[in-house]
């Protein structure tokens, strides 16, 4: 994925990572766009934290990246360590966080768009699937 090819991304300890390293072994990634504020984003983040869990210890070759909402880079970190899985995210407010969003034209939260590892979108309606098919729909990503 260019647009994010050799950036930064960040773990919830605040510790960045290459984007093109974390993301070698992966064939799935979900952009997950989301705020702390965000009533809806606060009911769904631990229901996919829970998929997300799953999936790792299966070794599902998956990945989620957060595109934060959040009103400050303090309350993005917040978020994560209260509530996210393990997972990475873009930088708070960054080029690349507003080119992920324009590129699969994002407009509310939470919203979970799933791509393969070149970008192609295989849904928009990642929130839906996960909340009626919980670790199922990776199966169906996948495919």
């Amino acid at each position: 994925m260019e647009f994010i090819q050799g950036i930064k991304l960040v773990k919830k300890n605040r510790c960045e990572v290459n984007a093109n390293e974390a993301l070698k072994d992966k064939d799935i990634i979900g952009f997950y766009f989301s705020a702390h504020w965000c009533p809806p984003c606060r009911g769904f983040t631990p229901i996919l934290a829970d998929m997300y869990s799953e999936l790792m210890d299966d070794g599902a070759p998956f990945e989620i990246i957060f595109v934060s909402s959040d009103r400050s880079e303090d309350d993005m970190f917040q978020y994560m360590m209260e509530s996210h899985g393990d997972w990475l995210a873009i930088p708070y407010r960054s080029g690349p966080a507003s080119n992920v969003t324009a590129k699969y034209g994002v407009t509310g939260i939470p919203a979970l768009v799933i791509v393969n590892k070149d970008g192609t979108l295989i849904s928009m309606n990642g929130r839906g699937e996960v909340q009626s098919l919980g670790p199922r729909a990776f199966q169906n990503w996948a495919r």
